[in-house]
């Protein structure tokens, strides 16, 4: 027999036992259903759910806002300073890397090595149709340029209107010739554990990316500063994210993505965003005035533990305990004391010293707030009414900062809500920097905004007219540099400040 024969036979057969089969199949879900029917009995129906569309997902939500979702670009180039090796003898004359070095100087060459460009990746949205664009402050600190992209492949040169560094949000212009798509700020204390959050954003520079996740916890600290309050969200966030929108289900903005937890790099499904509610108050004043002005009270203060509350006769450890009263101060001016124990601020109960001092710094200067305070075994009442911070470290400092200032740093005293911001314990004393100028001498000498400078030239300091007195006093004495002790992130080390 052919094959052709056989596999023509092969099928044929195939063909009569799937009939057979089918016809068994149903003639016995015949005979059941008669059965069933037989005894009056129905199957119960099965499990389901209504029919899926796009409006019980995220599409409509994204296509929305992804708009007004922008990528950012900063560059960043550095100088590493002037450094000096020894000179090289009968060094031939054109050799390929004569340019580094510049003059000559006790047998020695000096060149300055710059640093290759680096770039920073991040994400940021849209807040008004004329180009203004919300962000992290640290997608852009201490950037040479910045440029934006939008969703469409638009890219524009930007310009910083103002950057709060304390609650890392900084505040971007654009000019497009045209309105933009934007979005709006919602009411971040209307969101609660478990609602569902949107994350837009350009993790890893990849742009345009989506993920959805619920809040997971309000309130957070993640001892980043005094102002941690973060939207904990396990809505997947990597590197890149930072400074893009977290939207609630009406395509409001309720966060800013800023931090992940990560000990591997990658989102571990533990991100935190800045609610709006404190953002937007940020923002409006960095686009009115390009900085923030908080509120001050000028207090030292440390946690009220339980055998503290127990010695004073509280019943409860919620509250602040004062160390220190500043003088010519808020709070010296209405009789705050030393060991007076804070208890409510405003009306509202202070439970920490978190509390308090975001509650002060979101005060408008001018304000006169009620301070309730337990001394001597009773409440008190008092009227304080709260000064500006900024302006008030400025005045403190006036005239006594003119030299700190040649060398292209600006110093400031260390208050009670620096030293918590930075953790600093209070035996410390010294002086903040405040600010130092790109390519300055304190610039090229390694030093940093946020350090402490405990030192100058082995001399204890503890305001910034002593800083500015000694490195005066080095120049009258015609020094090249001078050494002073800082602390910076925890670490104490020493840093040379080039004087010429």
């Amino acid at each position: 027999m052919s094959d052709t024969s056989n596999r023509s036979k092969w099928r044929k057969v195939r063909t009569g036992v799937g009939a057979l089969l089918l016809g068994t199949a149903l003639g016995a879900g015949g005979t059941a259903w008669t059965m069933m029917a037989q005894a009056d009995q129905m199957p119960p129906p099965p499990i389901s759910l209504p029919p899926v569309g796009h409006q019980a997902g995220f599409a409509t939500l994204v296509q929305k806002v992804q708009p007004a979702v922008v990528q950012i670009t900063s560059t960043e180039q550095s100088a590493a300073g002037n450094q000096t090796v020894p000179q090289i003898p009968g060094l031939p004359p054109g050799w390929p890397f004569g340019g580094l070095f510049r003059g000559q100087n006790g047998g020695q060459w000096s060149w300055k090595q710059i640093e290759p460009e680096s770039h920073a990746l991040g994400s940021g949205f849209v807040i008004d149709p004329s180009g203004y664009i919300v962000t992290n402050n640290h997608v852009i600190d201490n950037a040479r340029d910045i440029h934006v992209t939008l969703s469409n492949g638009d890219k524009y040169s930007a310009k910083v209107v103002g950057r709060d560094a304390k609650t890392d949000i900084a505040l971007l212009k654009i000019d497009a010739g045209k309105p933009l798509p934007y979005v709006a700020f919602g009411d971040s204390s209307k969101e609660l554990t478990g609602d569902w959050v949107v994350a837009v954003g350009n993790p890893y520079g990849l742009g345009g990316t989506v993920t959805a996740g619920i809040v997971s916890a309000r309130g957070r600290n993640i001892n980043e500063g005094t102002f941690d309050d973060f939207l904990q969200i396990d809505a997947p966030i990597n590197p890149g994210n930072s400074g893009g929108p977290l939207f609630n289900q009406s395509g409001q903005v309720i966060g800013i993505d800023t931090a992940i937890y990560s000990p591997s790099g990658g989102s571990v499904g533990i991100g935190f965003a800045i609610p709006s509610n404190f953002a937007k108050e940020i923002v409006a004043q960095l686009r009115a005035h390009g900085k923030v002005t908080r509120g001050w009270l000028g207090i030292q203060m440390q946690p009220l533990t339980s055998a503290l509350a127990r010695a004073v006769g509280l019943s409860n450890d919620n509250g602040v305990l004062v160390d220190v009263v500043q003088g010519d101060s808020p709070a010296q001016r209405a009789k705050l004391q030393q060991g007076d124990v804070i208890t409510a601020y405003d009306g509202k109960t202070v439970k920490n010293t978190r509390d308090l001092a975001l509650d002060v710094a979101g005060t408008p200067a001018g304000k006169t707030a009620t301070i309730t305070v337990w001394r001597n075994g009773q409440d008190h009442q008092l009227n304080v009414t709260i000064g500006t911070q900024d302006q008030e470290k400025v005045a403190a400092a006036a005239g006594s900062n003119k030299d700190a200032t040649k060398v292209g740093m600006t110093l400031e005293p260390l208050t009670a809500e620096e030293r918590a911001e930075l953790n600093i314990a209070p035996s410390v004393s010294g002086v903040v920097v405040a600010n130092v100028t790109s390519g300055s001498k304190a610039d090229d000498s390694g030093l940093q905004a946020g350090d402490i400078i405990t030192r100058v030239d082995g001399d204890q300091v503890s305001s910034p007219a002593q800083v500015a007195h000694d490195i005066h006093a080095a120049n009258d004495h015609d020094r090249k540099a001078i050494p002073l002790q800082i602390v910076r992130d925890g670490v104490t080390s020493y840093v040379g400040l080039e004087l010429s």
